[in-house]
């Protein structure tokens, strides 16, 4: 069965057709051609295709499509300010060298910056709880850390 949806992604008003049993994964790969957000495990539990749904992170390789109708969704592609400009997660993650393959890191990122939009000053114990959604197996989690930390304190600046 096939139905419409309305959804704002990346800030522009987006109405398409879906089918009722894709993801919103497929909706973003196969129909609007987003690469950011990556499926990795299809079972929700590794993050790599985190985006934030009304500023929450979700695994869109789980989550059905039709249930994206009327959301405000966020993708890697559209965080950075501009063009010229990157995000200061962004920054940060190659400043501390948080990423390595990179196939997790726009999962990552979009999941640290529902963290930091809900938690300007995270610990460091309160930045492992909320990162434990996203796995990495490139990459020491250390430099992840640091990243989010890193960027913490650019985002009070």
């Amino acid at each position: 069965m096939e139905r419409e949806i309305r959804f704002t992604l990346n800030g522009e008003e987006r109405r398409i057709t879906v089918r009722s049993h894709h993801t919103f994964m497929d909706v973003l790969h196969n129909q609007l051609r987003m690469t950011g957000p990556r499926e990795v495990c299809g079972l929700g539990v590794c993050g790599a295709c985190t985006v934030l749904l009304d500023d929450r992170p979700v695994a869109t390789c789980v989550l059905l499509a039709p249930f994206a109708d009327g959301t405000d969704i966020k993708t890697i592609e559209g965080l950075a300010p501009s063009e010229d400009e990157l995000h200061p997660l962004q920054e940060a993650f190659i400043d501390q060298g948080g990423f390595q393959c990179g196939y997790c890191t726009p999962g990552m990122i979009m999941t640290a910056k529902a963290l930091l939009d809900e938690n300007p000053d995270p610990t460091e114990k309160e930045i492992k709880k909320f990162m434990e959604g996203n796995l990495c197996r490139c990459t020491s989690y250390f430099e992840i850390i640091r990243a989010i930390q890193q960027a913490a304190k650019m985002m009070k600046t």
